[in-house]
């Protein structure tokens, strides 16, 4: 099978792309178990891209328990260069209100029990940067595609991600918004440090569904009111995807944002004393580099 340079990542709600056509079905094994479902591959407005449901087909996963090393090793063996994700989010902003869409330019982690956030580990250390957790090009893309599908899109912002499954107490979203952050999610991280040392172009489209607990007016946050706005925001998200893949395979090979060179001096260990079964088993992102 021919490289697939696109993919998708479906968040809440969103476990298939409709319209898509010569279709694939293929279920991938990496070292790091199954991903979360089989990966979907096919066209749709013309260019080959992989799609892949975060939560599994039937929202079976919870975000604790995401298999997110396995889903990006995947991706990346299809030869996935860029991903954008959908998620739903929550509003720490009166201005960012339910059933906008926001393009977030940083990530703050309140995560205490996911899976490993790294492929380096068990005798490998690599230090990728991660100041600017968003790929800046794909960043833009997504933008200019919300903006042209005619969503209200706010561009940048920072989604503090917790651990879930259980929404904020009252007293955390408080916090949160005196600490200064925009958006509250529970799936951006690990995949977004993931997709960086995997050398992925990565950006997120959250979709606001409430206001989290901190709105006077909107009382506590329900499964209801989540999936209601979830689902009224569904058909943008899938607008702006089908506008972003034009521009995403424009992106090419010769990308600037340095996010296909990030092991690029990032691995530290001695590359005599990294284990042998190590090396194998990160053979598809470190080949070039050891």
């Amino acid at each position: 099978m021919k490289p697939v340079p696109n993919a998708v990542i479906g968040g809440s709600g969103l476990y298939q792309l409709e319209g898509m056509t010569d279709i694939q079905e293929i279920e991938v094994v990496t070292p790091f178990g199954s991903p979360s479902d089989a990966i979907t591959v096919g066209d749709l407005e013309g260019i080959r891209v992989a799609f892949l449901p975060r939560h599994g087909r039937g929202h079976r996963i919870s975000p604790t328990e995401l298999p997110v090393r396995a889903n990006i090793y995947a991706l990346k063996s299809l030869g996935v260069q860029r991903i954008i994700a959908s998620s739903a989010c929550g509003s720490l902003r009166e201005d960012y209100a339910p059933r906008d869409i926001v393009i977030p330019d940083q990530l703050y982690d309140r995560t205490r029990h996911r899976a490993p956030h790294t492929f380096f580990d068990e005798g490998i250390v690599a230090h990728i940067g991660f100041a600017d957790p968003f790929c800046p090009e794909l960043r833009r893309v997504l933008l200019e595609a919300a903006q042209a599908a005619g969503a209200t899109v706010h561009d940048g912002g920072t989604m503090v991600v917790m651990e879930g499954p259980q929404f904020s107490t009252r007293a955390e979203s408080a916090a949160y918004r005196q600490l200064g952050f925009d958006t509250i999610g529970m799936t951006a991280l690990p995949e977004a440090k993931l997709a960086r040392e995997a050398e992925i172009c990565y950006a997120s489209m959250n979709l606001v569904t409430d206001y989290d607990v901190w709105h006077s007016e909107h009382g506590e946050v329900t499964v209801e009111m989540v999936v209601a706005n979830m689902r009224a925001n569904l058909e943008t998200a899938k607008q702006i995807i089908r506008r972003a893949l034009p521009a995403m395979e424009a992106m090419g090979d010769d990308a600037s944002c340095g996010c296909p060179t990030a092991l690029a001096g990032a691995i530290i260990t001695d590359r005599t004393r990294i284990p042998t079964s190590k090396v194998e088993q990160l053979k598809l992102l470190i080949d070039k580099y050891v």
